[in-house]
């Protein structure tokens, strides 16, 4: 208990001072609600952390109605090998925003190290690539620039990524920086700073399980994400379970949205969650929300 409070403070302390860093652009990784479960995506020590194998499909409509809005899908596994200390794992996420289709493949390898009677930390490194495009030609710019006249294409963008994960039975912190190498992506006649390379994105997470009583829980869990060029961004989330089978609660996101989160555990092995979320910022009256589906399956591939 002692060594989880030393560590929270230290957390929140360094969200403080991150959070005064204000700059005026768009983030480049794909944003879930329901991010706690799909954690494997942004780091990798989270691979084989969980008692058994997990298949994870996430599919987010972002800013319905809203032209050029992004849409994210991602596919998931993970599964640890308890007998090596050893969790592997792999994604595969599609992003779409306006013009610009990013595709990428990337595989994770955690090790576990039993730190204290209630803790192990995980350790983990991802590496993959990515397939970019600007389909450019597509647009209709109301005064043609040259820049229209040629989609930009770069295939096989390599990365790769680190990760922390402490946790016990109730209590857990991560942080991890999934993308190290910044790419550059432009055409040879041309560049632009919107497009001109990717840019590393650091996460920090945190949450705890609290038993309220004998068949009802409370889920609360945060993650800071943090970006050189993008303006800092909290999420805040609070899930109440019943019987550990229907979960209902909601979400904060400092200076952007609002939302509901619903989940329901179909069987021993499946896990239904759906999540809506509403923007209080300018773009609320462009847009009906953001949907985002998860279907989550526990499927034991190494015995």
């Amino acid at each position: 208990m002692k060594t989880s409070k030393k560590i929270l403070c230290v957390v929140i302390v360094a969200l403080a001072i991150i959070t005064w860093r204000k700059n005026a652009s768009a983030q480049q990784d794909p944003m879930y609600t329901q991010y706690i479960d799909n954690l494997l995506v942004i780091n990798p020590a989270f691979a084989g952390s969980q008692e058994t194998g997990k298949l994870l499909l996430v599919s987010r409509n972002q800013w319905v109605s809203f032209p050029g809005a992004p849409t994210t899908k991602s596919f998931s596994y993970h599964a640890p090998l308890k007998t090596q200390n050893v969790g592997i794992g792999f994604s595969i996420l599609n992003d779409k925003v306006g013009p610009q289709k990013q595709t990428g493949a990337y595989f994770d390898y955690s090790r576990f190290f039993q730190v204290s009677e209630d803790y192990k930390l995980g350790m983990g490194l991802k590496g993959g690539v990515s397939f970019y495009r600007a389909a450019l030609t597509e647009l209709n710019p109301i005064s043609p620039d040259p820049i229209y006249s040629q989609d930009i294409y770069k295939n096989l963008l390599p990365n790769f990524g680190v990760g922390f994960y402490l946790f016990s039975n109730n209590t857990y912190f991560g942080f991890s920086a999934p993308n190290l190498i910044k790419n550059s992506i432009s055409r040879n006649d041309y560049l632009t700073e919107s497009v001109q390379k990717e840019e590393i994105h650091f996460y920090f997470v945190g949450g705890r399980k609290f038993q309220l009583g004998q068949n009802i829980h409370l889920k609360t869990y945060s993650m800071l994400r943090y970006v050189r060029i993008a303006p800092v961004t909290i999420d805040i989330t609070a899930l109440f379970g019943f019987k550990d089978k229907f979960w209902f609660g909601g979400m904060f996101r400092l200076g952007d949205s609002y939302g509901i989160i619903a989940q329901f555990k179909a069987g021993e092995k499946m896990l239904i969650g759906y999540s809506y979320d509403l923007t209080y910022s300018e773009l609320n009256a462009f847009n009906n929300g953001t949907h985002e589906i998860m279907f989550s399956y526990d499927l034991n591939i190494f015995k």
